[in-house]
């Protein structure tokens, strides 16, 4: 027996549509507080010094967070190489702009404490709220525009052509239903933010970000029950028609794929994927509760809770749709006709159990190295060697 057919094509796909699932989970859990403190911070911190507390309960971690956004992009180029053609061709403005806010991060958090210069450093601070809320909001934009299809085709050579005008690459996607899944996402990570100042800080900037933190909360959930009362009632949704086969060639033109009334049969189909949105909504209330009632890491936890439902719901929901086409059905990619080869797959997977449990040691330890409130007497005593 060939090595890699200790597991069949179809089990593989299934494998790694869970892992790119994971990697997208993991990267909104640990650089997701990190954009929440970069927007909490022009309104959590009132003097330079309430800013640098803020700014230092993230600086040691999140270089080693933005591992998942990279890890998450390698693997769709990796495991699904239509899904990355397409996304990355089809949103390729918005993902610039989502880059340059990553290029501008970094930057603005070594450069502000550079000078003693008031304007210049807020003029970073402005930066690193424009880095933490732009990224946080498209992300969820696209989302939006994922879950009622994006209008591309392939021609019968599987050439991926993407309609419309090149500006409505970006402008396009600003349609009502995904600027509210923007709103979703950029509220939910605004409420991770607060959870994380909450655990992470102290005084009036825990305070600060205890409050804004809960009315974040409060967003997200009421944004996230909006948003699938939309899906149930104005969403139409997909389904493959006849029989298909599962491990059959990555080629979407095999499928016949038809719109349906609604995602949401999902659920009378498969009634147990309904514990996603449930843990969604419940952890953004129980996050709101948590950061009222000043807990800390219980609060963070139920914060990380509500992210992990509302992230596994789009997937569940759209399963096994990864990215429908609004303009032909027909192209619908799927995790049956749109992954890389058995080998490949089987491959990555080995590789993937070799470093993935490597990846988290080094994470956990650095997080068990760095436990500890940022105060402000930390921050003044160590004034030029932090940020």
């Amino acid at each position: 027996m060939i090595l890699h057919e200790l597991l069949s094509y179809e089990v593989l796909r299934v494998l790694w549509w869970g892992l790119l699932g994971v990697l997208l989970i993991g990267f909104a859990l640990t650089d997701g507080f990190d954009m929440g403190v970069g927007v909490l911070l022009p309104f959590v911190g009132k003097t330079d010094l309430e800013r640098r507390v803020a700014i230092n309960t993230v600086g040691p971690v999140w270089e080693g967070n933005q591992v998942w956004f990279i890890l998450g992009g390698g693997a769709i180029f990796a495991a699904w190489p239509p899904l990355y053609a397409v996304s990355f061709s089809g949103f390729y403005l918005a993902m610039f702009v989502v880059l340059a806010a990553f290029i501008v991060r970094p930057v603005a958090f070594k450069y502000r404490s550079k000078r003693d210069d008031p304007r210049w450093r807020t003029a970073w601070d402005w930066a690193l709220f424009a880095s933490g809320a732009v990224p946080a909001l498209l992300f969820g934009v696209a989302v939006g525009n994922v879950i009622q299809g994006v209008p591309f085709h392939f021609t019968d050579d599987l050439h991926s052509i993407y309609e419309g005008a090149w500006y409505m690459k970006f402008i396009g996607l600003l349609d009502p239903f995904s600027i509210l899944a923007g709103v979703v996402s950029l509220s939910m990570l605004i409420m991770h933010g607060g959870a994380w100042l909450t655990l992470k800080a102290d005084g009036v900037v825990q305070s600060r970000a205890r409050t804004i933190g809960s009315v974040a909360a409060l967003v997200a959930v009421a944004a996230y029950a909006l948003a699938g009362l939309w899906m149930a009632v104005g969403i139409e949704g997909y389904r493959i028609v006849g029989d298909y086969l599962m491990a059959g060639p990555s080629n979407p033109l095999h499928f016949e794929v038809e719109k349906t009334a609604t995602w949401l049969t999902a659920y009378a189909d498969r009634p147990w994927i309904a514990v996603a949105p449930v843990m969604g909504i419940l952890g953004g209330v129980l996050t709101f509760f948590g950061l009222r009632a000043g807990r800390e890491v219980s609060t963070l936890l139920f914060s990380k809770m509500a992210i992990l439902g509302v992230i596994s719901s789009v997937g569940l929901t759209m399963f096994p749709f990864i990215m429908p086409s609004s303009s032909d059905p027909q192209s619908s990619l799927t995790v049956w006709n749109s992954s890389s080869s058995h080998l490949t797959l089987f491959i990555m997977l080995v590789v993937t159990v070799i470093f993935m449990p490597l990846i988290l040691m080094y994470t956990a330890w650095v997080y068990k190295v760095l436990w500890g409130k940022v105060t402000e007497a930390d921050v003044s005593d160590n004034s030029h060697s932090v940020y």
